[in-house]
């Protein structure tokens, strides 16, 4: 019984927490929530007319690859787009609870959108940095080490092998967990690779 208590307790205070975040977010600017989501949809929509977008991901997998690929809806609700360069080693493909090393670049498409540029970040550039200092669970949704990247990062991991290289457009709901409560969309340029024991 106290185990249920707890779980009541922690879902109460997860969703207060939602809520703050929601309510300061809407302070920025004097817009609301509800204003920077029309923002964000507005920026990744005008980013999207520039490229070639081919519409929901086919049901077979047979997907065209290549930096002249076409962008794909990958779910129903437009949160992320994925457009693969190297579908990399499909013989060698990712398993839920296995962790997975990235390399990423991404750019800030509200940005792209208010000033015609944004800066390129990430840790792709830092070959200094140690691989494993960016590594996420597939799969997992509780670890704050792997919840902190969204989910949005973990859908190439589906259908793509251990070395491949993909863009992906991420709108905020499925990014990074400090750029939900901003609506900030990114795209992100990311390979992946398999952990080395």
């Amino acid at each position: 019984m106290n185990i249920s208590i707890n779980k009541a307790i922690s879902s109460f205070l997860t969703l207060c927490g939602i809520a703050a975040m929601m309510s300061l977010a809407a302070c920025n600017d004097g817009k609301s929530y509800s204003d920077m989501l029309r923002e964000e949809e507005i920026a990744v929509n005008a980013f999207l007319s520039d490229q070639n977008v081919a519409g929901p991901f086919p049901q077979d997998s047979v997907i065209i690859t290549g930096k002249d690929a076409p962008y794909y809806r990958m779910d129903s609700d437009g949160l992320v787009y994925m457009k693969v360069i190297d579908p990399g080693n499909m013989d060698n493909r990712p398993k839920k609870g296995e962790t997975v090393y990235f390399r990423y670049m991404r750019q800030n498409i509200k940005n792209l959108y208010d000033y015609g540029t944004a800066q390129w970040i990430g840790n792709a550039d830092d070959m200094n940095s140690p691989l494993n200092g960016t590594s996420l669970i597939f799969g997992n949704t509780q670890l704050q080490s792997t919840t902190q990247y969204g989910t949005g990062i973990q859908v190439p991991l589906k259908y793509c092998g251990y070395d491949c290289r993909v863009m992906l457009v991420v709108k905020s709901l499925e990014g990074f967990s400090g750029d939900i409560s901003s609506c900030i969309p990114y795209l992100y340029d990311i390979r992946y690779f398999k952990a080395e024991y």
